[in-house]
């Protein structure tokens, strides 16, 4: 069994056994695969990358090749117990309407994300003056999929002025849970369930 990125494990853990979920993003699809094996959940997947399509695929996963912006009209209303979007938002042209699709889509959401308001991303601009190269950003600002870059404290703002509840989040630094005091600061990605 493979073993899933924090956010994912996060995730996993917290998803309930024998649920419908779609996995927006999936990836190569590890997490469709833990939740398939370990709690019964009927996954299903839409993922923009050909390849990793394939390899869902070949791991006998349900997933589609489509974009998050374009495509999750063609899903109906509560067709899922869960919409799921793991380390994406952040690469999508509207975060505020992929917010509103995933719920409508989903009863209820998760959504992970890399903090950009991280102590480390602030010392590298701070002291350094450039686009910070981290572990959580490994690659140049000219080479990212990152078109927004969202902090914890952004993204439950715009959660709230959507009315949606943030029925739970959790911090992480590297692979550990981290508290909530001053998360916009020290942690590095954060997970956020949400509903309406």
């Amino acid at each position: 069994m493979t073993i899933l990125r924090p956010d994912l494990a996060v995730i996993a853990d917290h998803v309930a056994p024998g649920a419908r979920v779609l996995d927006i993003g999936c990836g190569d699809g590890d997490l469709m695969a833990a939740l398939r094996d370990t709690r019964d959940v009927d996954a299903r997947g839409l993922e923009i990358d050909a390849e990793k399509v394939a390899t869902c695929v070949s791991r006998g996963l349900s997933v589609v090749q489509g974009d998050a912006d374009t495509d999750l009209g063609f899903y109906g209303d509560g067709s899922f117990d869960y919409a799921i979007l793991s380390q994406t938002l952040q690469t999508t042209r509207r975060p505020d309407l992929i917010l509103d699709e995933l719920l409508r889509i989903g009863r209820r959401a998760f959504v992970s994300f890399p903090n950009f308001a991280h102590w480390r991303v602030r010392a590298s601009l701070m002291f350094g003056g450039r686009m910070p190269v981290t572990r959580l950003l490994p690659v140049t600002w000219y080479e990212t999929p990152n078109i927004h870059h969202v902090t914890i404290d952004d993204f439950a703002a715009l959660a709230r002025g959507r009315g949606l509840v943030i029925e739970r989040r959790w911090f992480l630094n590297g692979d550990r849970l981290t508290g909530a005091a001053a998360a916009n600061l020290r942690a590095e990605y954060a997970v956020f369930l949400l509903s309406r």
